[in-house]
């Protein structure tokens, strides 16, 4: 089970014929489209899980750090929070343990061994993915659950993007490239592997904060709106 799973990386003439056309994942995604083919969130998740998975991006993300990067923003605050709607689970407890989890688990796969071991080795990749996945819709679940504290849910919602925003910052400061999986290809991009990583540093550290801020967002107004309600009964 060794190799790149989304195949080795393309030379920027060929990304656009770079499509993962794995039957089996692909069959997967069609399932879950029918699944939750009458939840909009749902369908939304799945299109960017398509978008991460099938599209010209997964090899891309085989070649630059920073095309990676956009591929774990893409599930830990684009689908997870949009399956955490559509299946509407509420976990019993709090929220610490699914946010400290879920920081766990992205801090994790990206130590250097990890990291690199996850991109040589297709099970540990699937691996990399579903746990990434999984632990961030744990969390938006539990931030989403009218349970909570809506304080509580937006002070978790802001200390998950500074978590992020951290290891951004880890990645963009590093004075020497960490991962051997990406030492050659960005030559190819017309960049150096220290700059790809430090790219890839600076999306997790600013840009990967918009869905963090619109889910803020909606929180906020979702509380003032019930408490405005609960005022004027």
């Amino acid at each position: 089970m060794d190799g790149i799973y989304c195949g080795p990386p393309p030379l920027p003439q060929n990304l656009w014929a770079s499509w993962n056309l794995d039957p089996v994942l692909i069959a997967v995604l069609v399932g879950m489209a029918l699944i939750l083919r009458r939840e909009p969130a749902g369908l939304a998740a799945v299109a960017i899980m398509f978008l991460a998975f099938v599209s010209p991006l997964c090899a891309l993300s085989s070649a630059l750090f920073s095309a990676r990067v956009v591929h774990h923003v893409l599930l830990v605050a684009g689908a997870a929070p949009l399956l955490a709607l559509a299946l509407r689970k509420s976990p019993t407890g709090g929220i610490s343990l699914p946010f400290a989890a879920s920081t766990l688990v992205l801090w994790a796969w990206h130590h250097p061994a990890a990291y690199d071991l996850a991109l040589s080795n297709v099970v540990v990749y699937w691996l990399m993915q579903l746990t990434l996945l999984g632990s961030a819709v744990w969390f938006w679940s539990a931030v989403f659950t009218a349970e909570n504290a809506p304080v509580e849910r937006l002070l978790f919602v802001v200390a998950s993007f500074a978590q992020m925003g951290m290891l951004g910052a880890v990645l963009t400061f590093a004075p020497s490239v960490l991962y051997a999986a990406h030492v050659m290809a960005p030559f190819e991009w017309n960049m150096t592997p220290l700059y790809d990583q430090q790219l890839g540093g600076l999306i997790m550290w600013v840009p990967a904060g918009v869905p963090y801020a619109v889910a803020a967002v909606v929180l906020a107004r979702r509380s003032w709106t019930r408490l405005t309600g609960s005022a004027a009964c």
